[in-house]
């Protein structure tokens, strides 16, 4: 470790006792390349290569820093001033670049700074940081090392730093203490209630990109009615119509046409939630835009000019799209290939073939997903295992309001079903029925949807559990809304099983609209409503309420990374009018509006996974067994290794926790955690505030699993339906994502192809080519893990408390996490379970906590950030 010659000491000489340290920060340009246009022109490897360069053509720009650039003033911890505040040292300045340092991370720049500081002036616990640049940094610590009596005191920073007159007061940072508010430090308290206020703001006027304001607003922005009734789109939260949880506030102009929606556009976040660090997923969330800005529209050109033909003729076609690639024109190729997103998720084989990689579905088998046992296998095991529930009674019935839709009650009969010479009382009286229901959730919107190009059904499958621990489909019910209107209930047709014929194609076409269906509920209610959105509060709340010497703060942070930011992206090109999941999955227009109302019935408290698995009748509390809990479907690979994931984050929870409240007494008098819960639940979830289910937060019992459910829902859920997307619907066959035909009548031509060939029946009927284009780009990049992806167990920051109880808490939690994984890794090799690899061999990993970069089907991230 050395400086630089002659660019240091000549202007901090001064008397007095010294405390050396350094500074580590990221520059701006190594961090610049979040924008569509550095994407466009393939900026993002000479960027990346720039940052990684600290050395040579670099260290004139580090220069930049030093003289009178950056100013820190250290802040006592121990001795105030007459205020009551803690003493501030003199304006200290960075002295020299340090070339050779071990820690250094990719990008990073470190700096000698020495500060004057005698014992008169106490312990630092703070520090002030002034940017007299024109450009921001990214600060990543500073280290003081040699402090009389204490040795090193670390700060963990981690934030954007502009100019100093863009901000209201000087920026602060604490050391990396923990501190509940009635133990802080006296001197401290004061800075600590200030950064508080600061980053609440006042709730006026429009964001700015330095800002770090942190505030609520509704889903206002989805639509553009601006550009015609088309795009107009309900606004989601502060009514009882469209409850929602709330987004970050951007305090954009509204629309001419409405004046309660905001203008759609760039979406402010606040600055330290973008991504501020070398991180793939940086690229990859911002090439969701460069799909949506340029690949599509060149897809789009494709069929619109007859380049390729609009369908799929045969499953061999789709199987092409990963075996020998698509042809595209040289004009097309030449507009999209130079975009670092088309290299990094496509590969090439010619000038003129795109090719996606093949999804670990077919890698084994090529059919496999057509069997039965595959399709009821998925849904304890694949994208989407949260859903499938007990069945309590028969024939189910509907729980929509009759006065509005009629009767809803499924027409499936008890002498239709196949249950393995089991009645129906005696399989309901064993606990081996189960029912996959997406009939109450589409049927309000089935006659809306039916009115665009999509045709569907609302679904009701009914499965029996076999003596093997498999699943058995015995029924599939489609129904459609009445023609004589809403009150005269539903039109019902029931599919029973069939091995040929045209009775065997029906019934893979009745499968292929359950799994429609199931897409949509999973990317919209599953993947975005339950993980994404109902997260955003407590994000907001968080940094609102919770100072960074808060424990609770520095439990939950982790699990926040990058997802108000990844949030912003999904309102601007996934989830808005005519986004990417409007162009592709079915309920079209009507997506983000459905979500709303399953949010009517979310419960936060049931997003604990031992009450979820409860309340959907697939287990019963029983002491005596794993957990407390017995799974009725034993074999159920999601169930059981989620409940190994949720132990071991509710103790790791419970030990943290009990550092800094003994007793129930400690917990009602914590002035920053009481207003963070208030706010969370009256204003982040506000439509739901006076529903009697939400925790006190009067004991350290709730305290543990409000924190519990939160890290729950930001890591372990959110990874089980996020990075199976690709590796189970990357192949489009297996997983549909729309439906373009109902199934068609006898003495239809539509019948005759059907009994001519069951390829065409199901390719005319599913998602079409050009969908599928759009399908398979976006969930690749969903699916794909991040270079520098923080899993659960690990941190970012090996410093990020002084605590070292807490550093051990943290370290028996991430061995835990290791023998989970061993354990979990033996499951899948037991030949007696057989719904951990299915008839496509394909083994449940998605549980299991770490993974390498890519598409790997496993590895459970820290927080919501892709």
């Amino acid at each position: 470790m050395f400086s630089v010659p002659g660019v240091s000491g000549i202007l901090n000489r001064g008397g007095g006792h010294k405390i050396k340290g350094t500074v580590v920060l990221m520059r701006k340009n190594v961090l610049d390349f979040n924008s569509v246009a550095d994407l466009t022109k393939g900026n993002v490897g000479g960027l990346i290569g720039t940052g990684l360069n600290v050395v040579g053509s670099t260290l004139d720009n580090l220069t930049a820093f030093l003289g009178r650039s950056v100013a820190l003033q250290l802040i006592s911890a121990t001795k105030p001033l007459a205020n009551g505040k803690g003493k501030v040292g003199k304006d200290t300045f960075l002295e020299g670049i340090i070339v050779s340092l071990p820690t250094l991370g990719a990008g990073e720049s470190a700096f000698n700074i020495q500060f004057e500081w005698d014992e008169s002036m106490g312990i630092p616990g703070a520090f002030y940081i002034k940017n007299y640049m024109q450009v921001e940094f990214y600060l990543k610590s500073l280290t003081l090392e040699d402090v009389p009596n204490q040795g090193t005191i670390r700060f963990v920073c981690n934030s954007w730093v502009y100019n100093t007159k863009l901000y209201k007061s000087v920026r602060i940072f604490f050391a990396n203490h923990t501190y509940v508010p009635s133990e802080t430090p006296a001197a401290l308290v004061g800075y600590r209630e200030e950064e508080l206020k600061n980053l609440r703001g006042d709730g006026k006027g429009e964001r700015k990109e330095h800002d770090r304001i942190y505030d609520y607003d509704v889903y206002n922005d989805l639509g553009n009615p601006d550009h015609g009734e088309n795009f107009a789109r309900p606004i989601l939260g502060g009514s009882s119509t469209h409850p929602y949880p709330r987004r970050g506030r951007t305090g954009r102009y509204p629309t001419r046409k409405d004046q309660n929606s905001e203008k759609p556009g760039e979406v402010y976040v606040p600055r330290d939630e973008n991504f501020g660090h070398l991180k793939s997923s940086d690229f990859l969330a911002y090439g969701i835009k460069s799909l949506s800005q340029y690949v599509l529209p060149a897809f789009e050109s494709v069929f619109d000019l007859n380049f390729t033909p609009n369908e799929f003729d045969s499953f061999q076609d789709v199987r092409d799209l990963h075996e020998g690639g698509i042809k595209l024109p040289t004009e097309v190729i030449s507009t999209i290939m130079p975009l670092p997103v088309v290299k990094e998720l496509f590969r090439t084989d010619g000038e003129q073939v795109l090719k996606f990689p093949p999804p670990h579905v077919i890698q084994v088998s090529k059919s496999a997903w057509m069997t039965d046992e595959e399709f009821a296998r998925e849904m304890v095991a694949g994208v989407n295992p949260c859903v499938i529930r007990g069945l309590q009674e028969f024939p189910p019935k509907s729980n929509l309001d009759p006065t509005i839709y009629g009767e809803q009650t499924s027409k499936i009969t008890a002498d239709a079903l196949d249950l393995d010479g089991y009645t129906v009382d005696e399989a309901l009286a064993s606990r081996r029925l189960f029912m996959l229901d997406y009939h109450d959730v589409f049927m309000p919107y089935i006659r809306r949807i039916n009115q665009t190009y999509a045709k569907a059904y609302a679904t009701r499958t009914i499965l029996f559990l076999r003596e093997n621990g498999t699943l058995k489909p015995v029924a599939i019910e489609l129904s459609l809304p009445h023609p004589a209107g809403d009150l005269s209930g539903a039109v019902s047709q029931v599919i029973l099983p069939a091995k040929e014929g045209v009775e065997s194609t029906i019934w893979l076409l009745a499968k292929a609209y359950v799994v429609v269906n199931d897409s949509c509920y999973h990317q919209l209610m599953s993947h975005w409503l339950n993980t994404h959105a109902v997260i955003e509060p407590f994000i907001i709340a968080t940094n609102r309420h919770l100072s960074a010497l808060h424990p609770i703060y520095k439990l939950l942070t982790p699990h926040y990374r990058d997802t108000m930011n990844i949030n912003a992206l999904a309102r601007q090109s996934l989830i808005n009018a005519d986004g990417i999941i409007e162009k592709s999955f079915l309920p079209s227009k009507h997506s983000v509006e459905m979500s709303s109302a399953v949010y009517k019935n979310w419960v936060f408290t049931d997003q604990a996974l031992p009450a979820d698995l409860i309340k959907r009748g697939v287990a019963i509390k029983d002491p005596s067994a794993p957990h407390g809990l017995r799974l009725l479907i034993e074999d159920y690979p999601y169930a059981v290794d989620g409940l190994e994931i949720w132990a071991a984050i509710k103790t790791w929870v419970q030990e943290y926790v009990s550092l800094y409240y003994a007793r129930d007494d400690d917990v009602k008098p914590d002035s920053e955690l009481q207003q963070w819960w208030t706010e969370a639940v009256e204003k982040g979830h506000g439509d739901l505030k006076d529903k009697p289910w939400w925790p006190k937060l009067q004991t350290i019992e709730e305290l543990v699993e409000i924190c519990t459910i939160i890290i729950w829902t930001a890591s372990a859920l959110h990874a089980a339906v996020n990075f199976g997307q690709y590796p189970y619907g990357g192949f489009i066959l297996n997983r549909p994502t729309s439906s373009r035909r109902l199934l068609p009548e006898k003495g239809t031509p539509e019948y005759e192809e059907m009994v001519k060939s069951h390829q065409k029946a199901y390719l005319r009927t599913i998602t079409s080519k050009f969908q599928t284009l759009v399908d398979l780009s976006v969930i690749e990049i969903l699916s794909r893990h991040a270079s520098d992806e923080v899993y659960l167990g690990q941190r970012d920051n090996p410093h990020w408390t002084s605590d070292s109880k807490a550093l051990q808490a943290f370290q028996k939690f991430g061995n835990k996490l290791k023998e989970i994984e061993e354990k979990l890794a033996r499951k899948n090799n037991d030949q007696s379970l057989s719904n951990r690899l299915g008839p496509v061999q394909l083994p449940y990993t998605l549980l299991h906590p770490n993974s390498e970069e890519g598409l790997t089907c496993r590895g459970i991230p820290n927080s919501i950030s892709i």
